[in-house]
């Protein structure tokens, strides 16, 4: 069991991880802001709580996998990667740039810890139930975990995935959905029942929980939970709001893929760093 304090480190490292993000993007240059900050508490209780990895040895085979299936917003698993020691810190700023191993997408032929070259939305968990398959067929103890999109699940090939996990009872295997409502323009569902979604992955046999996507205790405990349905695989419905963190970005489509001014970044770094330390004051 996880206690306070252990809770509070958490808190404190996500809040760093949102500053990272939105530093490593700058001004005046298009990313990927609003999800990669929705999923920074995501991030942040899979790498430093969850998973079973090291930092050190990042191809060791008994780690666990973790596949960003939307893609854009792997900035959010660069800090990630960097805060734990896999690549320098100072590398995150070469994000983007020509000849970069940080790409704007996940390019897992040039950065260690990159499990998938993902991006085209959809395909993530067909991925993911591969290689939990394989650690089956090899005899492996891993555990795989796949974040998606909520506007992702429109693709079918998420849905033939689902009914494949449970056709193959792949318990190792833990789906999280980062549910922050917005697509690149619009909500992410209009003429369909968001509520119902659930009840859609019930119905094809998963186990699920849905917990505050910003709430890091219920996060890691939902984590946790996920972990020990060996019967068949789990998913973890995340609610979130996209562009937390940064208040004029908050729940706002413009910023799915934008580009901010020289003042908009002050503002953004200024108000993460109010929120940074107010986790640090209450340590």
């Amino acid at each position: 069991m996880i206690d306070a304090q252990e809770v509070m480190g958490l808190r404190r490292t996500a809040a760093l991880m949102r500053r990272h993000i939105v530093a490593m993007m700058g001004a005046d240059k298009a990313h990927h802001f609003g999800g990669s900050l929705s999923a920074a508490d995501i991030m942040t209780a899979l790498y430093f709580h969850a998973m079973r990895y090291d930092a050190y040895d990042p191809s060791w085979s008994g780690r666990d996998r973790f596949v960003m299936s939307k893609g854009h917003c792997v900035p959010a698993q660069y800090v990630a990667l960097a805060m734990l020691g896999v690549f320098s810190v100072d590398e995150l700023k070469t994000l983007k740039q020509l000849g970069t191993r940080l790409q704007g997408h996940p390019a897992a032929h040039l950065l260690p810890g990159i499990e998938a070259c993902t991006g085209s939305l959809g395909q993530g968990l067909s991925f993911a139930n591969g290689l939990a398959l394989a650690a089956r067929i090899k005899g492996e103890s891993y555990h795989v975990y796949c974040l998606m999109g909520d506007g992702e699940t429109h693709e079918g090939q998420v849905w033939e995935a689902a009914r494949s996990a449970v056709q193959q009872r792949l318990g190792n295997l833990t789906a999280i959905i980062d549910r922050n409502r917005l697509k690149a323009m619009d909500r992410s569902y209009q003429a369909d029942d968001l509520a119902a979604l659930p009840d859609k992955w019930q119905a094809f046999g998963w186990r699920v929980v849905q917990v505050d996507g910003h709430d890091m205790s219920a996060l890691v405990h939902a984590l946790d939970w996920a972990r020990t349905q060996s019967r068949g695989p789990a998913l973890i419905i995340a609610e979130t709001i996209k562009g937390k963190g940064v208040s004029f970005m908050e729940d706002q489509p413009a910023y799915h893929n934008a580009a901010l001014t020289a003042t908009q970044f002050e503002a953004a770094l200024q108000e993460l760093d109010r929120a940074l330390a107010g986790l640090e004051d209450q340590a």
